[in-house]
């Protein structure tokens, strides 16, 4: 007798799941992480030693189905000597300016109690993501805000059909069940998705677009 992956998931079956999916990410401690489960709602807890960790942590629960939303309660106790702002600081300015993606001068990062905050301004997307994963995996950092902008550009009006096609595109991806909406260069996404991976693929397709400058992601994660 075979199990229908459709079925539910109990709280408790979820959260065995997500506690499975930790313990299977190698760059998770989870022996020092709680669970709970509540309706699809999932909750973590505990310590871990970096803040990449913490974002390791949460991307393994987000991976599991049946989850719809994450509260993340997880707190960075890192490991070592001590760690200043100034050192945190030093080094983020280091991986900026080796990082290939990032263009040169055009981010900084100020520390203040171990939290980086990113700020500037690029082209694409993706140089604001390069940069925030460039310093998160720094010793002693709690945690990373990225404020970086995208410079401005000309608005198109085929952009919400080249935005619903490379939706189409995606082999993981119900088109039917997304709706586009674009006002000037910002792009809405309402709708629902089968889980989270689902809602993260449909955002990354929308900020692919040269003439997008914003990705509002309002998709509903709502398993089958």
């Amino acid at each position: 007798m075979t199990t229908s992956t459709n079925v539910p998931r109990s709280d408790h079956e979820l959260q065995q799941a997500v506690l499975n999916e930790l313990d299977w990410t190698p760059e998770v401690d989870a022996s020092h992480i709680g669970v709970t489960a509540i309706s699809g709602a999932v909750t973590l807890t505990g310590e871990v030693s970096s803040y990449s960790a913490r974002l390791a942590a949460k991307k393994a629960a987000l991976r599991v189905r049946g989850v719809t939303a994450l509260a993340d309660e997880l707190t960075v106790h890192y490991l070592g000597g001590p760690v200043t702002d100034t050192d945190i600081a030093e080094a983020a300015l280091g991986v900026l300016r080796r990082n290939a993606v990032v263009p040169e001068g055009a981010v900084t990062a100020e520390v203040r109690n171990h939290a980086i905050t990113l700020t500037g301004d690029v082209d694409w997307n993706y140089e604001r993501e390069a940069a925030a994963r460039a310093v998160e995996h720094l010793r002693g950092v709690r945690s990373v805000e990225n404020l970086i902008t995208l410079k401005g550009r000309a608005s198109a009006v085929d952009t919400k059909t080249r935005v619903k096609n490379a939706i189409a595109r995606q082999a993981a991806l119900d088109a039917e069940s997304i709706l586009v909406t674009v006002d000037g260069t910002e792009v809405t996404l309402t709708g629902r998705v089968a889980s989270w991976n689902e809602k993260k693929a449909a955002g990354k397709a929308a900020w692919a677009s040269p003439h997008v400058s914003a990705v509002l992601n309002l998709l509903e994660v709502r398993p089958s």
